[in-house]
């Protein structure tokens, strides 16, 4: 049983359009109306599942880092020294 109101202030436009699709429909504009913003509720209520299955997401990519291995746990310390030699040699063709 509805027993609330709720007004608020339309376009002209929006006004035809929603009045149009409740003629169409068959249908009161208060059950149009309650329809679409039961919608954007659920809608707007999902943003906490699509932030948790991001968080999901981050932990299972976050599980994957680091997984290379080239045999050497020093080579990022010595990354510049490593690349100067490479060019030295390329350029010394």
């Amino acid at each position: 049983m509805k027993t609330q109101v709720y007004s608020w202030r339309l376009s002209a436009e929006v006004k035809t359009d929603l009045e149009r699709e409740a003629r169409v429909r068959r249908m009161p504009v208060s059950a149009i109306l309650e329809a679409a913003v039961r919608d954007w509720l659920k809608k707007a209520g999902d943003n906490g599942a699509e932030e948790e299955t991001q968080r999901q997401l981050h932990a299972a990519a976050a599980r994957c880092l680091g997984v290379l291995a080239g045999g050497d746990p020093e080579r990022s310390e010595r990354a510049r020294e490593t690349l100067r030699e490479r060019l030295r040699r390329r350029h010394a063709r």
